[in-house]
């Protein structure tokens, strides 16, 4: 069986007294937890240092929401993936959506990315997901198709073993629109038959698919339960331990 994964993507929020808070609210709540599920937060690139010293001795792991392809140079603005390993990230969100639609990042940048965060070793987070005019039209299918495709370009099945999919359809994100769960497990069940003839049975049986968008503490259970739905990227949830906490124990009980 998967295990669950219930990842914060805390975006471009806290301060560094917040955060640092935040994430000790989040490692004290979860720790019988991550006996079985595993916990991720993705803190701004400032405060990854302090948040990461903030969950140390707990099972809570530490990503980072972006990182740059190549390893040093001029390229103001950017981190690279060593700077990342360097202060103790253990993951890359990458293909989000905001990456794509607001600063334009195409397949082939995420790409370049996700290749080179699995070759310093880090667990690559590739979102994928469709606009609300193309999920109307019924294109979300070849949406999917094209940004796996894309995204997943030369990644070897052995390499797929660091690589989890978070599907966030984009209407639904930060929109309070939520993907019903038969709309998720529908995204799912299509993304998980893509691995398969993409690569194997074991790969696809292994690969990890999250669903990200608008999941609350009151959703959570009925769309963890979804047979291909292996745990959330959350946004906006993720911002406060008392909306955050409950996802994680839904994904306790649904694993149970």
């Amino acid at each position: 069986m998967r295990r669950y994964l219930i990842a914060g993507n805390w975006k471009m929020n806290t301060t560094r007294e917040e955060g640092t808070e935040l994430a000790k609210a989040i490692a004290a709540g979860s720790s019988n937890a991550t006996a079985t599920v595993d916990v991720l937060i993705c803190p701004p690139f400032p405060y990854l240092i302090p948040i990461n010293e903030a969950v140390a001795g707990t099972k809570v792991q530490v990503g980072a929401q972006n990182c740059h392809f190549e390893a040093s140079g001029a390229f103001t603005g950017e981190t690279s993936l060593e700077m990342l390993t360097d202060v103790g990230a253990s993951s890359v969100i990458l293909g989000h959506s905001e990456r794509r639609h607001v600063f334009g990042e195409t397949d082939a940048d995420i790409n370049q990315k996700v290749l080179k965060t699995l070759e310093k070793g880090l667990q690559a987070v590739l979102c994928v997901g469709e606009l609300l005019e193309e999920e109307e039209n019924g294109l979300t299918k070849t949406v999917l198709d094209r940004q796996m495709e894309g995204g997943l370009k030369d990644v070897s099945a052995e390499a797929m073993a660091n690589v989890v999919i978070a599907y966030e359809p984009v209407w639904a994100i930060g929109t309070g629109k939520t993907a019903t769960p038969e709309q998720a497990e529908s995204a799912h069940d299509h993304l998980r038959k893509w691995l398969e003839s993409r690569y194997s049975a074991d790969v696809a049986n292994a690969t990890r698919i999250l669903y990200g968008g608008s999941v609350k503490p009151n959703n959570a259970e009925d769309l963890l339960s979804q047979p291909n739905v292996d745990g959330a990227l959350v946004g906006g949830a993720s911002l406060t331990s008392e909306n955050f906490l409950p996802i994680i124990e839904a994904g306790v009980k649904v694993s149970s």
